[in-house]
């Protein structure tokens, strides 16, 4: 197998392991590299199944993706890859895709694809071209954790940098939360991208996390870093906190490793 393919490949099997993909939840893109699509091109049809997209995105136009299928299990990628995840490439004017590789017996990309694309399109620009991973997962400790709070970014996030000391570093900009969205809809993925251009990861309450990184790896775990937070606070909270981080510790952690902190969220 290709070596980009098995890496996504492996970022489904993982996820799948700690047990953020039930059924058919969840979703991956890849942005691929002009190297990637160079590995791939043998697996590539001349000419492949059209559909056209429900919003334009011009940003991404003749871009290639590797993508999860709509209504398809991250645990059965690793078995039947080809039936369970394709390459896309989207139209010169960014307004349809063609499928080149995968998707096998009729199915398309996830359901989600315009939130994949919005945020792309967003990350790509403000990234300066690097970030190329989106991914949506359902941990289940962040869901639960956005049950006890408005959907508020300063509230969770200083609820996840006072969780445990690596947060602030893995995510100094904080963490973005939207309130309740119907999923699938070009809406959500409007919003999404509006708040994924600050955040590098964004909650949907009482649904899941949609995070990007410049690697599958920094995807990953940047929402696996997120979730083990949730879960500390969540225990922590069930069993009575009585102290936590303070910002003058989350403060002097951002200088000492060199990351600029969201100053909106420090309180003194």
């Amino acid at each position: 197998m290709e070596k980009v393919i098995s890496e996504f490949i492996k970022l489904c099997s993982d996820g799948y392991a700690l047990g953020w993909h039930e059924r058919n939840g969840g979703n991956l893109s890849y942005r691929m590299k002009d190297e990637d699509v160079k590995e791939t091109r043998h697996l590539m049809k001349k000419e492949g199944r059209h559909y056209d997209l429900p919003l334009s995105c011009s940003g991404l136009s003749g871009e290639y993706f590797l993508i999860t299928g709509s209504g398809k299990y991250m645990r059965n990628v690793s078995l039947a890859p080809e039936e369970n995840i394709g390459i896309i490439r989207l139209d010169d004017d960014g307004k349809g895709y063609t499928i080149l590789w995968g998707l096998e017996n009729g199915a398309k990309p996830t359901s989600e694809i315009p939130t994949h694309l919005l945020n792309h399109e967003v990350r790509k620009k403000v990234s300066g071209d690097t970030n190329r991973v989106i991914y949506h997962a359902h941990p289940a400790n962040i869901t639960a954790l956005s049950y006890t709070i408005e959907p508020d970014a300063k509230t969770l996030t200083r609820i996840l940098w006072q969780s445990e000391t690596e947060c602030a570093v893995v995510f100094p900009e904080g963490v973005g939360i939207l309130d309740w969205m119907m999923p699938g809809s070009v809406e959500i993925g409007v919003e999404t991208s509006r708040l994924i251009g600050k955040y590098r990861a964004v909650v949907w309450a009482f649904h899941g996390i949609f995070g990007c990184g410049d690697t599958l790896d920094e995807a990953f775990g940047l929402i696996h870093t997120i979730e083990k937070a949730a879960e500390i606070y969540l225990k922590a909270k069930s069993a009575g906190i009585i102290r936590s981080i303070k910002d003058e510790d989350l403060v002097s952690l951002a200088s000492y490793f060199s990351v600029n902190l969201n100053t909106e969220f420090i309180e003194n």
